[in-house]
C-alpha cells in the first residue's frame, strides 16, 4: 500500500494490487478498520480524510479516527459500508468506458422517447426503475415530485456526484433523502454536495450545523450575511469571530 499525507488531517492510500485489498478488506476493512503504514505522526482520536484507491484507480473518501498508534503506522476506525467500500475500489477501466457509453447515447430523440415512455409509468413503477435506470432517466426521475422516487435514485450504483447536487439542491429535498446523502462518504467529501445542501432552506437546520465546521472561510461568510436561518447565520459568526 502507498500511503500519502496530503494535509494535516488527511491522507491517500493506494492499493498496488487486487490481492493487497482483498486481503486488507478480510483483515481489517470488513470489521470498520483500517491499518495505514505511515511514518507520520498522528495523535490518538485525531478524525482524518483517507482517500483509498483501488488498483484500478477507482476512488472514495472515508471518514476515519485514529484508534491506535502503531510501531509503523496507525490504526483506524473507518466510516461506511465496508462491503460497498470494496466494491467501490475494484472498480475497473471497462466499467468506466461503459459509463461513458452510456452517456454518449444521451441524444435528443433518446430524451423525446424515454420521456414519452417514463409518462406511462406509475409512481410505482418509477421507484422500481430508479434503482437501475440509466443517465437519461435519472436525469427524468431526478424532476420528480415523490420523495419515495428520489430515494430510490440514491440507491442506483451509477449515481453521479453531479446529480448528488442536483438531487441536494432540490425543492423536493425531504429529511430522509437529506439524511442518506450526509451518511454516504464518498458524497459528502464533495464541496458541491456540502454547499448545494447548506443553501437549501429544506435541509434539516441539525444537518446545516454539522455541515458548516466543514466549509472554508469564504462560504461561511456567506452563510453568515445570507443563511438559510438565524440559527444557521449566527452559528456561522460565531465560527468566524472564533478565528479572529
Amino acid at each position: 500500500m502507498k500511503v500519502q499525507r496530503t494535509a494535516s488531517t488527511a491522507f491517500t492510500a493506494e492499493f498496488e494490487s487486487e490481492q493487497e485489498l482483498t486481503d486488507e478488506h478480510r483483515a481489517n476493512l470488513s470489521f470498520g478498520a483500517l491499518r495505514l503504514p505511515t511514518v507520520d505522526s498522528v495523535n490518538l482520536h485525531t478524525a482524518l480524510t483517507v482517500t483509498l484507491r483501488g488498483p484500478w484507480a477507482a476512488e472514495i473518501a472515508v471518514s476515519a479516527t485514529v484508534v491506535a498508534v502503531l510501531p509503523d503506522g496507525i490504526a483506524l476506525a473507518i466510516e461506511g459500508n465496508p462491503d460497498e467500500i470494496l466494491t467501490r475500489l475494484l472498480v475497473r477501466p471497462s466499467m468506466a468506458v461503459e459509463t461513458a457509453a452510456e452517456e454518449e447515447e444521451t441524444t435528443p430523440e433518446k430524451s423525446q422517447t424515454t420521456w414519452d415512455r417514463m409518462r406511462g409509468l406509475s409512481q410505482m413503477e418509477k421507484i422500481l426503475l430508479a434503482v437501475r435506470a440509466d443517465r437519461t432517466e435519472r436525469a427524468l426521475l431526478l424532476q420528480d415530485n415523490d420523495p419515495r422516487v428520489l430515494l430510490s435514485i440514491l440507491r442506483n450504483p451509477r449515481l453521479t456526484v453531479d446529480e448528488v447536487v442536483r438531487l441536494a439542491k432540490s425543492s423536493f429535498l425531504t429529511y430522509q433523502i437529506a439524511e442518506v446523502i450526509m451518511k454516504t462518504v464518498q458524497w459528502l467529501a464533495s464541496l458541491d454536495v456540502r454547499l448545494a445542501l447548506i443553501h437549501n432552506a429544506k435541509t434539516p437546520q441539525a444537518f446545516s450545523l454539522r455541515i458548516l465546521p466543514t466549509l472554508p472561510d469564504s462560504e461561511i461568510k456567506t452563510i453568515a450575511r445570507a443563511g438559510t436561518s438565524m440559527a444557521l447565520k449566527q452559528a456561522a459568526l460565531r465560527r468566524l469571530q472564533g478565528r479572529t
